[in-house]
């Protein structure tokens, strides 16, 4: 069964599909996709088969420089969704390491942890969909490099957040002392 693309594919692309299977890029073994960045390609990147394979753009340009700047990116969402889920198992196990917790600070473990929690799989979500929706674009010649307002409203909630939950720490250590 021949899963590659519809478009016409020359020797070198035929080349790059008879290729032996290497497991340090490929570890399921598919046949890579190539994704011909041709103007009228009309079909989402992410749901070519094999599902993971290993998608190939002509480098066309700056395209390389644009795909590993979009995965810095997506990495950078994955790092602060990992951040963020730490601090909210932190503030739900409420550790502290000279005194007792007080009882305001038991009362608003939990639901500050499950908020800290949601707004890890927010960043997980916001940066996957961005990674996603910016991928396909560059197969349809189509990506700005810029950010939307989506993630500038997930990532304004994670800011507000973060420094709220810091002043009500603060605030609730000074009452202690």
């Amino acid at each position: 069964m021949d899963f590659r693309p519809s478009s016409s594919n020359d020797g070198s692309d035929q080349a790059i599909l008879d290729e032996p299977f290497h497991p340090f890029y490929s570890i399921f073994g598919g046949k890579p996709i190539l994704v011909k960045q041709d103007n009228d390609y009309d079909r989402a990147v992410f749901r070519e088969r094999p599902f993971l394979g290993v998608l190939l753009f002509d480098n066309v340009s700056s395209d390389a420089r644009d795909h590993a700047a979009n995965e810095r990116t997506f990495l950078s969402w994955l790092k602060l969704s990992v951040y963020m889920a730490i601090v909210s198992v932190a503030i739900v196990l409420s550790f502290h390491l000279k005194s007792e917790p007080s009882r305001l600070e038991k009362q608003i473990a939990l639901p500050l942890g499950i908020v800290f929690w949601i707004l890890s799989l927010l960043c997980l979500a916001s940066g996957l969909a961005n990674y996603i929706e910016t991928v396909t674009r560059y197969s349809r010649r189509e990506a700005v490099v810029q950010t939307g307002w989506k993630t500038q409203v997930v990532f304004t909630v994670v800011a507000t957040s973060i420094v709220a939950a810091c002043v009500l720490f603060l605030s609730t250590n000074s009452q202690r002392q």
